[in-house]
């Protein structure tokens, strides 16, 4: 009866807009439970197994109250993040858990001291294969994004699932233009993969290369810089890994449940509601998940409305999956995200003057899906521990053409169409030092451009094969290396073919000088092939004489960790050159257009966590140049942008009495002249401050509720994100895209 009255509750308040979201923030360094383990523990006395864990990962459990830790655990055994772990060996015993800092959980009695009201804190796992494991976890080179940091900063788009990461910049306010920048490299450049499928989001300049709901999202990592041999071929500047979620990420056991969100954003009046549920019985679980949100145009930090900006999108995800007695699992996901409104004629700028006159704003549709199926044995036995994965994407952006300067002058609907085709097969060999991954993986990318009279397409057709070692040969040092080679195929827009064929290698190193301090260095050599041109510029008429040449970066990191008690610090060095990136135009002498890109530079930070919340403070400069020069963002579109100087703040506490959680993030990115020209004016990018801050509670009448308060930009500053396209030009040539001013957000969630 309280949930059908909870239910009820949620209706009349989305109505009303009130307040939402609920959610127990977790501090930053409990994201330690995401790291993964080699277990082996067989069913015992739950008191054992516990000990058992403790001896594996150095975890303390802390045990709260007068309950007893009772009855016998389920058998662990595999590769698993301590949180699975911990959670198997609780299962069924009435206990709660809470991770009080990066080594230490509490377990208590649900509602007791350890306990928070509602249940205990559920950690959802990270567990991306070739994503880098435990080399430099959280140090130098990977950047973990957990389920946590995605809810505490209520992401609504890419720029707030990265939000706080100074290393990875988004640029641009429109969601299906936004695009990611990983220490100066544009994500095209990376191996970027959603639940293990590669992605091929090449579609048209204007537009995002890779759109997602964050509602959808278990957890992001990056591996800046240098990636491992398999996290697949074409990682020039390193790799991203989506990872989205799973029944078994909410129900441990058999059962039954779900969610139902809703947000409100007075800025442009956009409600985005989310309904999620998801079910586990005998083997089999489901999971299904749908987010809508339908708003108008925000305004800008000095009150103009920014044409172009209304929301319409509908995106969606379905999961099913059967894992068997002996630990067989094979799951099948499909994933889709559709954007359709007037944007901005193109839609990565407010507009652009010169040329021909043409409409402000048009049309656009962006359709994107993947389709992934996937077979692991989640209980390995010695040497084998396979993994099978097949994927299929597709990204879709169809444009309106007009003949004048307004929409009554309608002409034809053009069309870019991007996919991939890819799977991989790979092995975990166990050793008693460490694994090694050996695997063959292979993926046909190609990117369709249809016009009213024409299409054009080219294809690249690629096969690997991959060894990569994760070691830890003495106490104190930490060992990564693999090796890949390639071997593609590329055809062109009329017949033209090549092939050509390369090796990629990579090495990593950890080494613990003392009990708090750690040196890590990291180096790549990466073969990419030839780079696909995106759908929008290519022409029936191109000339390969020769044919392009294949791409390949050289990545170097290198940094130190420290630890202290609660408090932790890092500092580290990078950079990346790409040599023959292929960035063509439409011209038919520009097939082979292609440029060097270096981005090099550093980031310190630190940060501390207290038993029920944390602070952490990062700066990070990158700096850019495409063929010796400062880069700019007409150039740099598929390769970097300008970004310079970003320093990030971020806090948060909760008062574990009274169910409340507040904090916030700020944002300071310094003014950079690097591409000031002195006689016009034009080139500097102006620095700006931003402040969020929220307020989270959970009902204690009603701990299936919880409500949010937040305001965004809370001094309604008037600025551009930097790696927005445009901002060097001046507003006399482009007017870029502007981020929303002050804007209040409420939201409700009702778990059931």
């Amino acid at each position: 009866m309280r949930n059908f009255a909870g239910a009820a509750m949620l209706r009349c308040g989305a109505s009303m807009y009130a307040m939402a979201l609920a959610v127990a923030c977790v501090p930053e360094a409990w994201a330690q439970a995401d790291v993964a383990y080699n277990f082996n523990i067989p069913a015992k006395s739950r008191l054992s197994a516990l000990a058992d864990f403790t001896a594996t990962t150095g975890i303390q459990v802390v045990h709260l109250g007068a309950t007893a830790i009772g009855g016998r655990s389920q058998v662990v055994h595999g590769r698993y993040p301590a949180e699975t772990a911990l959670r198997t060996i609780l299962a069924g015993s009435g206990l709660d858990y809470r991770f009080t800092g990066p080594r230490t959980v509490a377990i208590d009695a649900p509602g007791g001291a350890g306990a928070v009201a509602g249940g205990g804190i559920a950690l959802d796992t990270i567990n991306v294969t070739g994503a880098g494991q435990d080399i430099g976890r959280d140090g130098v080179s990977e950047i973990n994004i957990t389920s946590v940091d995605i809810e505490r900063r209520n992401a609504t788009d890419l720029k707030g699932v990265f939000r706080g990461e100074p290393s990875l910049i988004v640029g641009s306010s429109l969601p299906m233009s936004q695009k990611l920048y990983v220490q100066g490299i544009e994500e095209t450049n990376l191996a970027v993969s959603i639940d293990g499928s590669r992605q091929n989001n090449k579609v048209f300049h204007h537009n995002a290369t890779t759109m997602i709901d964050p509602s959808l999202l278990k957890a992001v990592r990056v591996d800046a810089g240098v990636a491992p041999a398999d996290a697949g071929s074409g990682a020039l500047g390193g790799a991203i890994a989506y990872v989205t979620k799973d029944a078994r990420d909410f129900l441990p056991d058999d059962g039954f449940g779900g969610s139902i969100k809703s947000t409100f954003n007075f800025n442009g009046n956009t409600s985005t509601n989310n309904l999620t549920s998801y079910a586990r019985q005998g083997g089999f679980e489901v999971l299904g998940s749908f987010t809508y949100a339908k708003g108008n145009e925000f305004k800008a930090g000095n009150g103009e409305e920014i044409l172009g900006t209304a929301t319409n999108f509908l995106s969606g995800l379905g999961k099913i999956a059967y894992q068997s007695s002996e630990g067989h699992r094979v799951s099948l996901s499909h994933e889709q995200i559709r954007d359709d409104a007037l944007r901005p004629f193109r839609a990565n700028a407010v507009q652009i003057f010169g040329g021909k006159p043409t409409p402000l704003v048009r049309p656009y549709t962006l359709d994107r899906q993947n389709t992934v199926f996937t077979y692991t044995n989640v209980s390995p036995d010695g040497w084998w521990d396979p993994k099978f994965v097949l994927g299929y994407n597709r990204s879709k952006v169809t444009v309106d053409q007009y003949s004048g300067a307004t929409l009554d002058t309608y002409s034809y609907t053009s069309a870019g169409i991007s996919d991939s085709l890819n799977g991989r097969l790979e092995n975990k060999f166990a050793l008693s030092i460490g694994d090694i991954v050996t695997g063959i993986d292979f993926y046909r990318d190609r990117t369709e451009y249809i016009d009213r009279s024409y299409r054009t397409a080219e294809t690249a057709d690629n096969i690997g094969a991959y060894a990569q070692a994760r070691l830890k040969p003495w106490q104190r040092t930490k060992l990564s290396f693999g090796i890949r080679g390639d071997h593609q195929t590329f055809k062109g827009v009329n017949g033209f073919s090549s092939s050509d064929q390369g090796l990629s290698g990579n090495v990593a190193g950890e080494y613990e000088l003392t009990s708090f301090l750690s040196a890590k260095a990291g180096y790549s050599h990466v073969w990419a092939g030839v780079p696909l041109a995106e759908t929008y510029v290519q022409n029936p008429a191109w000339i390969y004489g020769i044919g392009p040449k294949s791409t390949t970066s050289d990545n170097y990191t290198a940094g130190l960790v420290a630890y202290y008690g609660d408090f932790r610090a890092e500092a580290g060095i990078f950079r990346t050159r790409v040599n023959d990136a292929r960035v063509p135009l439409w011209a038919a002498t520009l097939a082979l257009r292609a440029f060097d890109v270096e981005t090099q530079g550093f980031h310190v930070g630190g940060t501390y966590n207290w038993g029920s919340g944390f602070a952490r403070v990062r700066f990070a400069r990158t700096e850019a140049e495409i063929d010796g020069r400062p880069a700019d963002s007409y150039l740099g579109q598929y390769l970097t942008a300008p970004i310079g100087d970003v320093l990030t703040f971020q806090f948060a506490h909760t008062i574990v009495s009274w169910n409340l959680t507040f904090g916030g993030d700020v944002e300071i990115v310094l003014d950079n002249d690097k591409l000031l020209d002195p006689t016009t004016g034009i080139g500097k990018l102006d620095g700006y401050e931003v402040l969020n801050v929220f307020v989270e509670h959970r009902l204690l009448a009603l701990p299936s509720l919880t409500l949010r308060g937040e305001v965004r930009n809370l001094f309604n500053r008037h600025y551009a994100a930097r790696g927005t396209y445009g901002l060097e030009y001046g507003t006399g040539v482009v007017r870029p895209l502007y981020e929303p001013g002050r804007s209040i957000l409420v939201s409700a969630k009702l778990d059931f």
